[in-house]
């Protein structure tokens, strides 16, 4: 990119300003989220990353005074957008502060980091800087196993997000399949309803989410990833809905 390309001081004191203003208002979140914290080990935690917003606030808004801008007038225009959004997605238990921190913080950062390719060098830096992943390794990194388990599609996609979700009509059709299968076998009525249970568990393997063995580790299965992901944060996690999606076709949601 040349310098000619690169937009003007104004535009990127604004794109400086939002940035500023996220900053500010996410320690303010996160001070106050901490608070929810089940144990003082995650709270000191929560309180360590609002810190950190804090020390990027003060990074981005001396660079705005180093391009001449005044940090006060560069953030007013966006407080009552941010301050709407955090209005409505404001969490009330420590589960939901997780998932608004690292997920919903995540995705504008996404955001941000392409606008910030079309800024000089040192703001860029700043930029990529501030917006750096402060959240909690390990929920992000569950966050990202769950997501590839969806999308690896191996041996079969989940379709379901759990097996109470799974229809009737499935599962008397794969029940019907399983004693087709074993008609002839001349086995008792009692222990064939027990054989197709047990066939049911391999169904609910291949189409459950939870039931699924990790594509990460087939040791595990998803439920058991999940598990341990909770214990770690100190919070009970679990996948609601999900939708895989995938090029010319479209989304695949569970039931």
């Amino acid at each position: 990119m040349t310098a000619a390309d690169q937009p003007e001081a104004a535009a990127i004191i604004d794109l400086l300003g939002v940035l500023a203003y996220g900053e500010l208002s996410a320690f303010d979140r996160m001070s106050a989220d901490a608070r929810m914290a089940p144990n003082l080990e995650l709270r000191a935690a929560m309180s360590q990353l609002a810190a950190v917003e804090m020390g990027h606030y003060r990074r981005l808004t001396d660079r705005i005074h180093e391009l001449g801008g005044d940090p006060q007038q560069a953030m007013a225009p966006f407080i009552e957008a941010v301050e709407t959004f955090h209005a409505r997605t404001d969490p009330s238990t420590w589960g939901e502060a997780l998932v608004k921190a690292f997920v919903g913080d995540g995705l504008a950062a996404d955001f941000y980091t392409e606008v910030a390719q079309f800024v000089d060098p040192e703001t860029r830096g700043l930029v990529i800087d501030a917006l750096a992943d402060t959240a909690s390794a390990d929920f992000a990194e569950l966050v990202k196993k769950i997501t590839q388990q969806i999308a690896a599609a191996s041996p079969e996609a989940p379709r379901y997000v759990s097996r109470t979700v799974v229809p009737a009509e499935v599962l008397d059709k794969e029940r019907s399949i399983y004693r087709a299968q074993m008609e002839n076998s001349g086995k008792p009525a009692n222990v064939l309803d027990k054989i197709v249970e047990g066939k049911l568990g391999s169904f609910y393997a291949q189409v459950v989410l939870p039931d699924q063995l990790s594509v990460h580790d087939s040791k595990m299965t998803v439920a058991a990833v999940i598990g341990a992901a909770s214990k770690t944060l100190g919070s009970s996690i679990t996948v609601t809905r999900f939708a895989r999606l995938k090029v010319g076709e479209g989304a695949q949601a569970d039931l």
